[in-house]
């Protein structure tokens, strides 16, 4: 197996209505936040179906999947470091698992649209760094993310802290979010609205107390995500400046 066969099989899969659905539905026109970006019209589903396939490739070959013009193609390279993170983690090994750590970090120039972040990076970058670093050193290299000029850094930022809270801990992603509530880009304000959200579901009063305190500084998209699952009543509440 290689990467020209799993290409190839993924062009099979290619669908033109699909294609230009998703042109639009990604944002690739002029000035968007995925301009030019380039679609086969190959469905989720069958990008998983054909990454496990394909779970053997090595880093070479999986770098030259994250270089390819097409989004199906990077998506497919990073449904496969997910499937081998998880499986050097089955298998406790630790190098491998910092392996895929840093070849991520690396190659994350390439991880450029909100679906590439969302689906990979907790489940591989966020891991490590809950399991693997000091809390001082997880800051800073968050921090440093959310404070990137890029768009996807900034989401990345974000969206890895979803490992966090899943762990019970709240403190990254509440920090993140007091950072980007000034980001120019509503894609991240919806993504901080949802990490919010995620906090509310495991401690509902952490995330009240934090919207008490900020909620008149936060963007309303960021506010109107966090609050989706609170009663109507309470929801116009915390709306009501």
């Amino acid at each position: 197996m290689n990467i020209d066969s799993l290409i190839k099989e993924l062009k099979k899969l290619g669908n033109i209505e699909r294609s230009e659905h998703s042109k639009y539905f990604f944002k690739t026109g002029k000035g968007e936040y995925g301009e030019g970006d380039l679609f086969i019209g190959a469905t989720v589903p069958e990008c998983r179906a054909i990454s496990k396939k394909y779970k053997d490739l090595d880093k070479k070959s999986i770098l030259e999947l994250l270089k390819n013009p097409y989004h199906e193609v990077r998506l497919v390279a990073l449904h496969i470091l997910v499937l081998q993170y998880e499986e050097a983690t089955k298998l406790k090994n630790d190098k491998e698992r910092e392996v895929i750590f840093n070849f991520y970090f690396k190659n994350k120039k390439y991880i450029n649209n909100w679906d590439l972040v969302d689906t990979s990076v907790y489940k591989i970058f966020g891991n490590y760094l809950f399991e693997n670093k000091k809390a001082s050193e997880i800051k800073e290299i968050l921090t440093s993310l959310s404070n990137s000029k890029n768009l996807w850094d900034r989401r990345i930022s974000i969206v890895s802290t979803y490992t966090f809270i899943k762990k019970g801990v709240f403190s990254h992603s509440l920090d993140i979010v007091l950072i980007l509530k000034n980001d120019k880009e509503d894609l991240n304000h919806k993504a901080c609205g949802w990490m919010l959200r995620e906090v509310g579901k495991k401690d509902e009063n952490v995330l009240k107390n934090f919207l008490q305190k900020h909620k008149n500084s936060l963007p309303r998209t960021t506010l109107r995500y966090a609050i989706e699952r609170f009663p109507e009543a309470e929801r116009k509440q915390f709306l009501a400046k």
